[in-house]
């Protein structure tokens, strides 16, 4: 298998034993996730690990896991506001097209501001005139930006939980890696001075 790092091919010399082959379940992609993307990362994390026991595999395969896992919730987390910089262009046309509209209008009003955002979306030539309607009222990109964090702050909260609930799991598979990698007399040492304290 080849994999790339930084665009340059570098060989996979680690290969998982074919008799632990069924330690690594297939894994469960969502649609528009690659099969081979995910080999890739495995098979640089397995390369990088160099796993030498049973154990180190199983530990190696939850590495690759959790490492898919963070890269699916930034992707995911950087999709949601994209959805959300919509909601804050059309909170703030809201500001410029619906404040002080008579309330027998305001539903109309409401329905093509929601249609402007819409459009700010598909059509980019639209979304310049738009960003310009925008920043000549004093909402220039920051301050929709702004606006984008507010709507999404619970969703965008539950991805940085989800991200660093994972990064830690991911530190403590590499840490009893590293525990199990040192030798016998230096586990049986710190062993005893957790006791002696």
């Amino acid at each position: 298998m080849n994999i790339s790092f930084n665009g340059s091919p570098m060989a996979a010399t680690i290969a998982m034993p074919a008799e632990l082959e069924v330690l690594s379940p297939p894994p469960q992609l969502l649609p528009g996730e690659s099969h081979d993307h995910y080999k890739a990362l495995q098979a640089a994390i397995f390369l990088d690990l160099a796993p030498r026991s049973a154990i180190e595999w199983l530990l190696a395969i939850d590495v690759a896991e959790v490492s898919w896992e963070i890269q699916r919730y930034r992707l995911l987390r950087d999709r949601l506001l994209e959805v959300y910089r919509q909601k804050g262009i059309e909170m703030s046309l809201r500001w410029i097209d619906v404040t002080g509209v008579a309330p027998a209008y305001r539903d109309e009003a409401e329905l093509r501001t929601a249609r402007n955002a819409a459009i700010w979306r598909l059509d980019p030539a639209a979304a310049d005139e738009i960003e310009q309607r925008l920043a000549s009222y004093g909402f220039d990109r920051h301050a929709v930006s702004m606006e984008v964090y507010v709507q999404a702050r619970e969703a965008f909260a539950l991805f940085k939980t989800l991200i660093n609930t994972a990064q830690i799991r991911r530190m403590l598979l590499l840490k009893v890696i590293a525990v199990s990698r040192q030798p016998t007399r230096a586990r049986t040492t710190d062993r005893e001075d957790e006791t002696l304290r």
